[in-house]
Order: C-alpha cells, then structure tokens, then sequence
C-alpha cells in the first residue's frame, strides 16, 4: 500500500507553491521462518513464532524506507535445511516468481538452508527476480554488495562445519571398527544384539545352524543343493527387530542368500574393515580352519554352484531376455562336448532354487538369439508391424512418466523422513556433554541413507528429463528398425550387443515358445 504523501509549502517571491512531499514505493516483505524439529513446548510459543517476530521487529524498523509485511506466512516447522523440499518454502518461490515479494527476511542464513549449493541457488534465483535477502541476527542486505560478500562467507562457514560434523563422526566409526566393536544395523544369523553393550552375542539355536550350513557345504560342495537341504528342513534365514519394533520375518534360502553366510569373517570372531580383517570383541561361531576349507570350494567352483563358471562366453541377450514363467532373468550358460560348445539361457529362479522353483527348461542360446533378430528384421520390413512397435514403444514411454514420478515422490518423503532424523540426531550431539556412540552410529547411518536416496533421485531425474526431450514418433521407429537391418552383418559381436540393447528393452520367452519384445523407447531415437 502507497503512503500518502504529505505537501509542504514553499514562498517564492511572495507566491505560496505547494511542493508534494516524496512518494515512498511500499517494499514487500515476506519472512521466512523453519525449525528442524517440532517444538515440543506447553506455552503455545514456539521457535517459528520468536524468529517472525525478530523479522517483524526488523520491517518496522525499515518502516521509513516503505517496508511492509506481506499477510501471507512462510512458516515450515519441522524440516531440516539440508533439502529445498519444504512446503513453506516452495510456497514462498512460487510467490516470488509471480512477483509478489520483494525482500526475503529470515533469522539467520541457515534458516533458509544448509546446504551451500542449495543456498547459492535460493540466492540466484533471488537475484534473478530482484529480490533482496536480509539475514536479521547476522546484518547481511543483499541489497548492499558488502552484504552479498558477507552472505557468501558466512554460508561457506555453515557448509563447512556441516562437512566437519560429519568427517568427526565418521572418523570415529572408523576408530571403533578397528577395534573390533559392534557399528549398528540387524545381526546376522547366530548373532544377537546386547543394545546396553553395544555388541554381538552368540545365539545358540542360530549358532547352531550356521555350523551345520557349513558342513553341509563342505559335503556337498554345492550352494543349490545345501540351499535346498536347508528349505527342505525348514530353516529360514535371519529374523530381527527393528529400532521402531518393526518385526522382519525371516525367508526361504537361495544361493545367494547362502553364499553371503558361507563368506563371512564375522563367523571366525573378526570384523571386515576398509579392505582389512580385524580381531572382533564378539565370540567366533566357526574356527578359521573350516572357514578357510569353505572359501577355496567357492573360488575352485567359480560361480559357487558347484560345477566350473558358465559366463566365460559372451551373450547377445544377457540382461535383456527373462523367464515367461515366473518372470526371473535369465542368464547365459555353456556346456562342452569334447571340442564342441553349446550355449544355453537359464532361468536363475531354477538356478538358484532348482527346479521345483521353475521347471523352464534350458534354452538353446543360438536359437533364442537367430529368432530375436528375424523377428527384428521382420518389423523393419513391415511397415503395419513398425507402426504396431511405434504404437507400443509410445504406450511404454507413457506409462513410464507416471511411474518414475511416484518413484520420486516416495524417495522425497523418504528423504524429508530421514534428514528431520539426522536434525534431532545431531542436536543431541551437539548438547550431550559425552560421547554418544549409538547416536554417531546412526547418525552415519542415516547419512549414508541419504546419500543413496539422493544418487536415486538424480538418476530419476535425467530419465524424466530425457523422456521429455525424446519423444519418439513414427518416423523414429521405421528409420532405427531400416538401420539395423543394413547394420547387422557388418558388425563385431559386442557392437551387435550394443545395438540390440539400445533397441530393446526386456525380450520375455513363454512357455510355448513364443516371445515378446519390448522395445526401448527412450534410445529408438538416438538409433534412428
């Protein structure tokens, strides 16, 4: 709102002029608030409220310059700083780029946010708009270039004791890992946790079975078959706990669930490290000389199935070709017959669990292959067939969007979920007056959680991103599908290999024999 102006008087030569006073323009003033952790306070006065009225008390005090408080609040209690996905603040970035703020107004520089890339970016994104940031406690203006130096110095500080925090934290992970000690997380199988201890003790039931996996193993020689033996007795893997009382039911064995208990030092009483095995404070549950005996069956047999590796030789639909029975992949396998070798696909649900788990049978890999590309050749002479695969690939490129955007969305709320936890978690080790172990612990844990959620995102990100920016249309799919034809006798076997998997996304083989190709959608435009 425009103040009035008021008029004075001037005599000029024995005239009375009228001179209107200066009209001040109003500066619209939005204040932004944020705590990490609810506020847990009786007297209905929370730490939202003292930061707004700090930033009220600073617009009045700019009240002759035409700063006003806008009506709407800007206020997201309970988010960490270390993210931008808060409502508050989205709601305030929308209001800017629709013009309706002037001057962002927060209590301190780390209200706004934590993170020095994210905050350099908030602050771009205000100077684009010719918005103005003021830090209350800390007298920072951008309005001023001293203020604009002073902010970039003082979020470089917060950025850095962040990074400090963390290296201290991890730094004495490290310390306690070289000392044998328990780090956190569910036990294995023939562990249990002493929480008061912070230490693994020896579960005798489960001891028990540990040890007789491992002379099964030595029997037989075989990961399918001691994984099969083991389900047959009605053994099931680890069941545990959780920190929140969640309860997690232990499963079936397969071999790859076997094979991470058969090579695991913590068995022997020492603890993996950095690359380095170390004496452990917990009771050894197998002696080393068993442990050693199991661990050279496993390299001689390769693969661990019993019998020599099967992946020796390239496979033209390794990754891409899975099971119409039970929708497994299927991997790539070979036999010899004197000098002669035959090359197979083989469902690893049979693999790993036998044939009760999936009676597909092994399929002849030269057949398999020789059918997938006739059948490529075939949509690139066909030009009904070629618009059926553009009508296709457009329908799987469609139904792609949504579900990576749901994707994203869980791991946004998982992230919010786990950065409020390293907040409350780094507040009780920032006010504890001695070491917290279990607080570092989880603390490491959690950041190393975020860090992956975050890795996710990004790749989400690009996928959306490049789905957005290659949509395919029919022309698309006749010139890749023309190409390859031209392309296939004169190339090696692994540019063959690059250029099936660049058309195709999953090929699935029934029972009868049939076989259905999905294309790629996101790479037939690069291919054509």
């Amino acid at each position: 709102m425009t103040p009035v102006a008021v008029a004075r008087t001037s005599h000029r030569r024995g005239v009375r002029v009228a001179i209107p006073a200066p009209v001040l323009q109003t500066v619209r003033c939005a204040i932004y608030t944020r705590q990490s952790v609810e506020d847990r306070t009786d007297n209905g006065f929370t730490s939202l409220d003292a930061q707004r009225e700090a930033g009220e008390a600073f617009v009045a005090s700019m009240k002759s310059e035409g700063w006003v408080v806008v009506p709407a609040r800007y206020d997201d209690g309970g988010f960490t700083g270390g993210n931008t996905e808060r409502p508050a603040l989205q709601r305030l970035l929308t209001d800017i780029g629709q013009g309706q703020v002037d001057v962002v107004v927060v209590y301190k520089i780390d209200r706004l946010s934590r993170s020095l890339l994210d905050f350099l970016k908030l602050i771009e994104f205000f100077e684009q708009r010719h918005v103005a940031f003021v830090a209350v406690t800390q007298q920072i203006n951008t309005a001023t270039s001293a203020g604009k130096l002073m902010l970039h110095i003082l979020a470089s500080f917060a950025s850095y004791e962040r990074a400090i925090i963390s290296e201290r934290t991890s730094d004495k992970m490290c310390a306690a890992r070289r000392k044998g000690k328990y780090m956190g997380g569910p036990a294995i199988l023939g562990f249990g946790v002493d929480r008061d201890k912070k230490r693994l003790i020896v579960d005798p039931d489960e001891a028990e079975m540990v040890r007789a996996l491992f002379d099964l193993y030595l029997l037989h020689r075989s990961l399918l078959r001691v994984a099969q033996l083991a389900n047959e007795r009605g053994w099931c893997t680890k069941s545990w706990t959780s920190r929140g009382g969640a309860r997690r039911e232990g499963g079936p064995w397969d071999k790859a669930k076997l094979q991470r208990v058969l090579t695991d030092v913590t068995y022997t009483g020492m603890v993996w490290h950095a690359g380095d095995i170390l004496p452990g404070e917990h009771e050894a549950i197998i002696d080393q000389e068993t442990f050693d005996r199991v661990q050279q069956i496993i390299k001689e047999n390769g693969n661990g199935s019993g019998h020599v590796s099967r992946s020796k030789h390239p496979a033209l639909l390794k990754g891409l070709l899975r099971c119409g029975r039970c929708g497994a992949a299927m991997t790539n396998t070979y036999t010899k017959k004197g000098t002669r070798l035959y090359r197979y696909y083989l469902c690893l649900s049979r693999d790993k669990r036998g044939r009760d788990a999936c009676a597909a049978p092994y399929l002849p890999a030269q057949d398999i292959e020789d059918l997938v590309v006739d059948q490529i050749r075939r949509l690139a002479r066909d030009p009904e067939l070629a618009q059926a695969v553009f009508r296709e690939a457009a329908s799987q490129q469609q139904a792609l969007v949504p579900r990576l955007q749901t994707e994203r969305q869980r791991l946004v709320r998982d992230r919010q979920a786990k950065s409020e936890q390293i907040q409350r978690l780094v507040a009780v080790l920032a006010t504890a007056d001695s070491p917290q172990p279990s607080v570092s612990e989880r603390l490491a844990e959690l950041e190393g959680l975020v860090g992956k959620v975050n890795h996710r995102l990004t790749e989400i990100d690009l996928e959306l991103t490049a789905l957005g920016q290659n949509r395919i249309d029919p022309d698309d799919v006749a010139r890749a599908l023309a190409q390859f034809d031209d392309l296939w006798d004169v190339l090696y076997p692994q540019e063959r290999s690059r250029l099936v998997r660049s058309l195709i996304a999953t090929i699935t083989y029934e029972a009868a024999g049939d076989v259905r190709i999905a294309l790629n959608p996101g790479a037939i435009r690069d291919v054509g």
